[in-house]
Formats: C-alpha cells, sequence, structure tokens
C-alpha cells in the first residue's frame, strides 16, 4: 500500500495571509505583549460562548491551572479526573498541590463513568474536571445531578480569600471542564463555556482555533462574587501579582505599580491574539468543513461496522476536533501495524490518547492501568484518522479507501 506520491500531514495549522499580514500589523504597532488586541479577543470569545467574561493565557494548562487557583483549591483537597485523556487535564491539578483521582470511562464510550464518579466524592472532593474529548461535550445535566445530590459532602474551604467566597457560593462541587478541544461546540443549546462552572480552551497550533499557543478561561456568573474581582485575580495570577499590567500602565503618570502576590506568568501576547482575532472571523467557516469531513468519515465507519465518536446528534454539536475510530477485535499490537500500514501509504495516523495510568508519571504516584479496565480497552484498538481544514474532499476519500482495505 504504499504511495510515495500523496503525503497526508496529521494536523497542521490552518493559517491564511490574512492572519500573517494581522501579525505583521501587530508588529508594526510596536505593541506586542498583552494590549488592545488580547482584550478585544476576550471580548469576542466571551460573547461567542455566551459568557460574561473570558481571559487568554497562554495554555489550556495555565487556564485549568487558574481556574483551581481562583476557586481556591489547593493541599488537601481532591479533583476527581477521567482516566482517559491528556496530561494538561490532570498536571495543573498537581500544580497547585491537590490530589489527583482518576475515574474509569464507561464501557465502551469515552465519557466518565458517572456512578463510579458519584461514589468517589468525599468531603474532601472540590471539584470535577469533565474532558470534551474529541469536541464532543460531557453529559453535563447528569453532572449536575450528581454534585447537586453530593451537597451534604462538600465542605467549603479554600486557600484565598476570594476561593472561600467562591466555593461559599456554590455550596457544593464544582464543575471545571476541560474544554481544549470543544471551542464552538453546545449541548442543548448551549455552548461548552456555558455548560460548566468554569471551562479552560486551547489555542495550541494542532487545534481548531489556534493562537500558535495560547488558551482562555470562562467561567458562568457566580451568585455574590463580581465577575470583575474575578477577572482581576486572574490577571494578577498570570502577570506576577501585579497590580497593573502594561496596558494600564501606559496611561499619562500612572507608571506606579504594586507586586500584590509573587504570582505567575502566563498571559497571551497581542502577537497571539492578531492571529485568534482573525481565526475567530473564519471559525464557523472552518467548523462546518469539519462537519462535511466527518460525514465522509462516518460513511466509511458505518459501512465497515467501525466504532467511531457520534459528533453531530440530536443531544449535542460537536466542535469536529478529532475523529477517533476503534477496530473491532484488534488488539494493541494489531491498531500499531495498522498506524505503520497507513504511514508507508502517506496518511499518518495518532492515538487519542494513551490513558494516564500507562504514563510514568502517573505510575509514580500510585496509580496503575488495571484499575481502570475500560479506558484500556478503549485505547487498545482505537485510531485517530487525520481530520483538519487543509484536507480536500479527495484526500479524505483516499484515507477512507487506504483503513477500508487495512481493516
Amino acid at each position: 500500500m504504499k504511495n510515495n506520491e500523496r503525503k497526508i500531514i496529521f494536523s497542521p495549522p490552518d493559517i491564511t495571509e490574512e492572519e500573517i499580514e494581522a501579525v505583521g500589523e501587530a508588529l508594526r504597532s510596536g505593541w506586542i505583549t498583552t494590549g488592545p488586541r488580547t482584550k478585544e479577543l476576550e471580548k469576542l470569545i466571551a460573547e461567542y460562548v455566551h459568557t460574561s467574561k473570558c481571559v487568554c493565557l497562554n495554555s489550556a494548562t495555565a487556564s485549568e491551572e487558574l481556574n483551581l487557583r481562583i476557586a481556591g483549591i489547593g493541599e488537601g483537597d481532591e479533583v476527581i479526573v477521567p482516566a482517559y485523556t491528556y496530561t494538561a487535564s490532570a498536571s495543573a491539578v498537581i500544580h497547585v498541590g491537590a490530589t489527583v483521582r482518576f475515574v474509569d470511562v464507561q464501557k465502551d464510550s469515552l465519557e466518565p463513568d458517572y456512578d463510579a464518579l458519584e461514589a468517589m466524592i468525599n468531603e474532601k472532593t472540590k471539584a470535577i474536571v469533565p474532558v470534551d474529548l474529541g469536541g464532543i461535550p460531557c453529559d453535563y445535566k447528569r453532572l449536575y445531578e450528581i454534585v447537586e445530590k453530593k451537597r451534604d459532602c462538600f465542605r467549603a474551604s479554600g486557600n484565598t480569600e476570594l476561593g472561600r467566597k467562591i466555593q461559599k457560593a456554590f455550596g457544593r462541587v464544582m464543575i471545571m471542564a476541560d474544554g481544549a478541544h470543544a471551542l464552538g461546540a453546545s449541548a442543548g443549546g448551549r455552548m461548552v463555556g456555558e455548560l460548566a462552572d468554569f471551562t479552560s480552551y486551547s489555542f495550541h497550533a494542532v487545534k481548531n482555533f489556534t493562537t500558535g499557543e495560547g488558551g482562555a478561561s470562562v467561567w458562568r456568573d457566580i451568585p455574590g462574587v463580581d465577575n470583575e474581582e474575578i477577572y482581576h485575580m486572574y490577571q494578577l495570577l498570570s502577570l506576577h501579582g501585579q497590580s497593573k499590567d502594561a496596558l494600564a500602565k501606559t496611561k499619562l503618570g500612572a507608571w506606579e505599580y504594586d507586586i500584590i502576590e509573587p504570582y505567575y506568568k502566563c498571559n497571551m501576547t497581542d502577537i497571539s491574539a492578531a492571529i485568534g482575532l482573525v481565526q475567530l472571523k473564519r471559525y464557523p467557516g472552518l467548523l462546518k468543513r469539519r462537519m462535511e469531513m466527518i460525514k465522509i468519515y462516518d460513511e466509511m465507519c458505518d459501512r465497515k461496522g467501525l466504532w467511531h465518536l457520534d459528533h453531530y446528534t440530536d443531544s449535542h454539536v460537536s466542535s469536529g476536533h478529532l475523529y477517533l475510530t476503534r477496530i473491532p477485535g484488534a488488539d494493541d499490537e494489531k491498531r500499531r501495524e495498522i498506524i505503520v500500514k497507513m504511514a508507508e501509504a502517506g496518511v499518518p495516523c495518532n492515538v487519542h490518547y494513551k490513558p494516564l495510568p500507562m504514563m510514568s508519571a502517573y505510575k509514580k504516584l500510585g496509580f496503575d492501568i488495571k484499575d481502570f479496565p475500560n479506558a484500556y480497552h478503549m485505547y487498545e484498538n482505537e485510531i485517530t484518522l487525520p481530520l483538519h481544514t487543509k484536507l480536500s474532499d479527495d484526500d479524505v476519500r483516499y484515507i477512507c479507501e487506504c483503513y477500508e482495505k487495512l481493516v
């Protein structure tokens, strides 16, 4: 099946001359760090996902970590994370000093085992991190039923004044979505961003919407807590605890600032935001194109009896970020063989994801994949096909042809 003429790339960024020109304008403006373009992108993303505020940062990992810090989560607290995800979903929990507790996925599904998740909640549990893998929203209705049912277990604490205020306002375990894949996805007519209490997005180079590197946090309005206070704390946390950002210091005579706490450095630059402003304008068309390609893939998988993610249903609309499939009856060895042969045909494939309990860092923490049999079962025969807006219909059909022959 070797094909030396066709070479498909797995996940290149979709960048046009318009993005390139926008970056040039940002560079020529003399303002290249966090400034007016970043503030405009925050405003437009908040409008797009129907939230009051958005904070743009340098990664989704930073976004998730700051969500946890804003909510006062830290040492002595526990956060529940699916075992089937990328490391950022869990590493942010570790960064703030809290304890990760992994939950298995359901049988033949990438969604968490909600019954097992409910049973794990105890007085130390402060948050759940559902992962909208591939761009498909989790069952947030079920998640809210769980945390409401478990209100009696919740003990508001918080290691900051704002965190204590937020935890008391919720009075229950918080839902902090890893929406890294899911900008533009929705469920029940509501956008990912207004479904969870806090949501983090990724704008990494391989994502549907990119700023090169970058991410953002959004949150739902919290009764009794001022959004401006929350936004200001994100600014402090992302800019060394500095009381004024560089933009505010440009005002006449406004040179002086204070360092409130020795915090972190994870702000977005206006160079990145310039890319994002163009990407957001193009985004509806990019999502539509993904839907068209997914339809072709779905027809092939259904014809061959292959499991695949259901991106578009009566209950949800996906962002169409990843196209995950599974090969019935195949094991890890057979899956690897198919991936090699696809590569020989000029089609790179991937695996999303190797469950975290299989990774060295998490083995050292005492996790064992044997305790997560459904996650391993999903992983061992999963293959992710290329899905990006630089592919032509002819490319997608060629990928289908190669895959059908091998499977």
